[in-house]
């Protein structure tokens, strides 16, 4: 379906808006009259910042879409999910255009105290649970795509797990998308002390070429020796405009392993954060971007230690195909006193036509000197001698490059420990290399 615009992230679109958000406490409204307030002040993106001097976003045009409830009805979608299969989740929750459509968490789960379900719901019925979390981590005026989405997000998820609770069982987030709706979803994961838990999320248009709009945050907080495994999938239609910022903080002796895959949207501009806040904090970021057509995909990556003796690492694999583009910078941020750091990161790309490109830009700002931080990034073409070793073994050309393309990508897949969410990933890439010129 295609949404009618009615209204739109405008001033009368914000208030019609509001008027769908009853029953909502009052300080949840008064910061979102703050942030629209922040958003109608500020300009979009310098085109000449160094942000966003690679990534051209003056075709996007914000009129076109209408805020999440607002100028569109829901109607039943195919289903689009690709990382269910395979997977006993102990709780399952999705949306449609940024609006819940199912919650489920298994009995046992709930008795422990975890929370799971939509962050709209948990901000009415326990804000005592929400509200010492909600913008903690990211910053509603960073830009003016992150004081929209502080504005209008809508449905949005909710996860808790409490002091010293281990899940089992992942928890399971589908994020669907109509041709020309809008997904503003705000998803907060907190796992109190000693916690430990999966957490699954994909988001999907109805098709391949859908169009859409989707301004996203997600927040996560981990408090002292918990344990946290994050995979977020995005598959957006090529015609969708992706933007978000993301940003964990690690405290004490706590581990974080996110997964990110980029495959869909037209052109995505996304800011990934882990700040490393406590001693002993370990982070890993893996990330697996595929572009093709006419697709562009931007990512900005910082692994911020603040304290001492913590470890990070981050490692992006990208290819592009056809007249695609993906931007990577990254940046290792070392505080004084954050001493014995331990900081990596690394770009690989694989460029598979001669009009695609990669902008790769590591960076490190380390104000201590009692530490060890390294990065790289190479660029290069799929090996023809590989080609042709693998033709002469009976193998088709377009077979040897998708097994070439799916080995650039094994490190990735490597670190995922879960085998179903890691043959979905490698499948979702490999049906899309096409012949290599």
């Amino acid at each position: 379906m295609t949404a009618t615009t009615t209204q739109t992230f405008d001033a009368a679109g914000f208030e019609a808006f509001l008027e769908t958000r009853a029953g909502e406490p009052e300080w949840l409204t008064t910061l979102r009259r703050e942030s629209f307030s922040h958003a109608d002040a500020m300009g979009w993106p310098e085109r000449r910042s160094e942000e966003w001097i690679r990534t051209d976003n003056r075709i996007f045009q914000l009129k076109k879409y209408s805020p999440p409830g607002v100028g569109s009805d829901l109607t039943e979608i195919p289903d689009v999910a690709q990382l269910r299969e395979g997977i006993e989740p102990g709780g399952v929750m999705t949306t449609v255009d940024s609006r819940i459509t199912s919650e489920h968490l298994d009995d046992e789960l709930a008795a422990k105290g975890v929370l799971f379900g939509s962050l709209e719901r948990y901000c009415a019925e326990t804000p005592d649970q929400v509200r010492p979390y909600l913008y903690t981590v990211v910053d509603p005026d960073y830009d003016k795509f992150a004081a929209l989405h502080a504005a209008f997000w809508s449905g949005g998820h909710f996860v808790y797990v409490p002091k010293g609770v281990v899940l089992e069982k992942p928890l399971y987030i589908g994020s669907a998308m109509t041709d020309g709706g809008s997904d503003t979803s705000h998803t907060l994961i907190v796992l109190d002390e000693g916690a430990e838990a999966t957490v699954i999320h994909e988001c999907n248009s109805v098709d391949a070429e859908a169009g859409g709009l989707h301004m996203g945050a997600v927040e996560i907080i981990q408090k002292p020796n918990s344990h946290l495994r994050y995979v977020n999938m995005q598959e957006w239609g090529h015609k969708t405009y992706h933007f978000a910022h993301q940003k964990a903080t690690v405290d004490r002796d706590s581990t974080l392993q996110w997964t990110v895959a980029a495959m869909g949207s037209g052109l995505a501009k996304v800011n990934q954060t882990v700040d490393l806040v406590g001693p002993g904090a370990d982070s890993q970021v893996n990330g697996v971007l595929f572009t093709e057509g006419r697709q562009h995909i931007a990512y900005h990556t910082q692994q911020h230690h603040r304290a001492p003796s913590c470890h990070s690492d981050f490692l992006y694999k990208s290819a592009q195909q056809d007249k695609s583009r993906t931007v990577w910078r990254g940046m290792i941020k070392v505080d004084k006193k954050a001493q014995k750091t331990d900081g990596y990161q690394r770009n690989d790309n694989l460029v598979l036509s001669n009009h695609s490109r990669a902008d790769s830009i590591p960076g490190l700002e380390i104000e201590a000197d009692d530490v060890r931080c390294t990065h790289g990034s190479t660029t290069a073409k799929v090996d023809e001698e590989q080609i042709f070793y693998a033709t002469c073994r009976g193998f088709t050309r377009e077979e040897a490059v998708r097994m070439i393309v799916s080995g650039f990508f094994q490190q990735i897949f490597d670190r995922i420990t879960i085998e179903s969410v890691r043959d979905a990933l490698a499948l979702a890439i490999a049906r899309q290399v096409r012949d290599y010129e």
